[in-house]
């Protein structure tokens, strides 16, 4: 089969294998495991039905050895197994009709037990493609790229929003007052920390009509209503209700720590919200470093966020360009380009995410996001970045707008900082 061709009824999945044995016939392991077989023949596994259910090796494309195993392999060590340890990209379609529309169920086949199998030394998910038809029997972003626009009324360029610090120990009453100074500063969005969900020291019903209260009168005052995604994460029933209380205190987010609330809960969170709430889902990934960081182990974002945008999420989290944690800058820029791809169908525009850049975000790392996605269809967070500027926190506002303007203008940071105090300011205290 030709590479690259999804074949009917089927969803597509390409690994990085690596193994010291011979990489075509450890494919087809990996494909009968995840679908009909075991690791003998059994009664009942007729030529039919094999024929009708088992998943299919496309393509086997060798690439270059490792010195060493990435990952330790009992199983290999006990029969005396050494390498080479040979390494292939291999991609397998699984019959849909297997998994039906089941979220877990899709998981479950593509990053199941294929991680576990004895014949390798690393396996990676890469990419998974699934047929328009397929990702029409789940959940759309309710709200997106467009909607969220829409909601904070920002028609072009990037949403500026910051993170609530400290990250934890302020009272209801406290984060109140400051999320009131940032609406005052001029923020689009502003965000719970993913640690503080419902703490003793600001239970969320408190948190959320304390600082509902402070977004209602800016926008009495101004028309102006900033977005704020709060920290919903809890038990699944536990979260509905949370769900419910920012809606009716007229709120128009809530964020879920995606990898520990899980994908039903979160699926049934966005059917749970209808099409009438106002809510829009901000996707937090914290925990995916574990799924990513091993280049021989896990998967790539664009199978995580595939999954989660099945759920229905509106918001996902990317990292940041040049920013405080590990992920090279070339996989930040491939995460925020998969959220704005429609996930099936090139023409669907209204199926894209918003992708949310943080983590050690300033006015200097603008630049480069700006290259990233010069249409300004982001989310850029700024935590320290705002609320320890040296003039304020209205002047960490403006030295992002400030840097967006001159990068956008074809301007050097420096030349503009000339005549913006406030981006002048940020590049002397964060630039070094």
């Amino acid at each position: 089969m030709a590479k690259g061709t999804l074949r009917p009824g089927t969803l597509q999945a390409t690994y990085l294998l690596e193994t010291p044995l011979d990489p075509a016939k450890v494919a087809e392991v990996l494909a009968g495991e995840q679908s009909s077989g075991t690791f003998v023949r059994v009664a009942g596994e007729s030529d039919d039905l094999r024929a009708r259910s088992r998943a299919t090796v496309d393509h086997v494309e060798e690439i270059e050895h490792a010195q060493v195993p990435s990952l330790p392999n009992a199983l290999l060590e006990r029969k005396g197994t050494r390498g080479p340890w040979r390494r292939a990209r291999v991609t397998v379609s699984f019959p849909l009709a297997n998994i039906g529309a089941n979220l877990t169920t899709i998981a479950a086949t593509v990053a199941g037990n294929l991680y576990d199998l004895g014949e390798t030394t690393g396996v990676r998910l890469e990419q998974v493609r699934v047929p328009p038809e397929y990702r029409a029997r789940f959940e759309r972003p309710r709200y997106g790229v467009a909607g969220t626009r829409e909601l904070t009324k920002v028609p072009q360029g990037p949403l500026v929003g910051t993170i609530i610090k400290p990250n934890v120990g302020l009272s209801a009453d406290a984060t109140g007052v400051l999320v009131g100074q940032l609406c005052e500063a001029g923020v689009d969005f502003v965000k719970d920390d993913e640690c503080c969900a419902n703490p003793d020291h600001a239970p969320i019903a408190e948190r959320v009509p304390a600082v509902m209260a402070h977004v209602r009168r800016w926008q009495q005052k101004t028309g102006k209503k900033v977005m704020v995604a709060f920290n919903i994460s809890d038990e699944h029933d536990a979260m509905l209700r949370h769900a419910d209380l920012v809606a009716r205190e007229g709120g128009s987010c809530v964020m879920v720590s995606l990898n520990w609330c899980g994908l039903s809960s979160v699926q049934a969170l966005r059917r749970h919200l209808g099409t009438d709430s106002g809510l829009a889902i901000h996707g937090h990934r914290n925990g995916y470093g574990m799924f990513s960081r091993h280049p021989a182990l896990g998967m790539d974002f664009q199978p995580y966020q595939l999954l989660w945008r099945l759920a229905g999420v509106d918001h996902m989290h990317v990292h940041g360009l040049q920013g405080k944690f590990a992920q090279a800058d070339a996989e930040v820029i491939t995460s925020a380009h998969d959220c704005l791809a429609s996930l099936a169908d090139p023409a669907d525009i209204a199926d894209r995410v918003l992708p949310a850049f943080s983590s050690g975000q300033w006015a200097g790392t603008i630049p480069a996001t700006l290259a990233t996605v010069p249409s300004g269809d982001l989310l850029f967070m700024a935590g320290g970045g705002i609320l320890a500027h040296p003039q304020g926190l209205r002047a960490g506002v403006l030295s992002l707008r400030q840097a967006w303007a001159a990068a956008s203008a074809g301007q050097s940071l420096t030349d503009a900082a000339r005549d913006a105090p406030e981006l002048r300011a940020a590049l002397a205290f964060y630039g070094s």
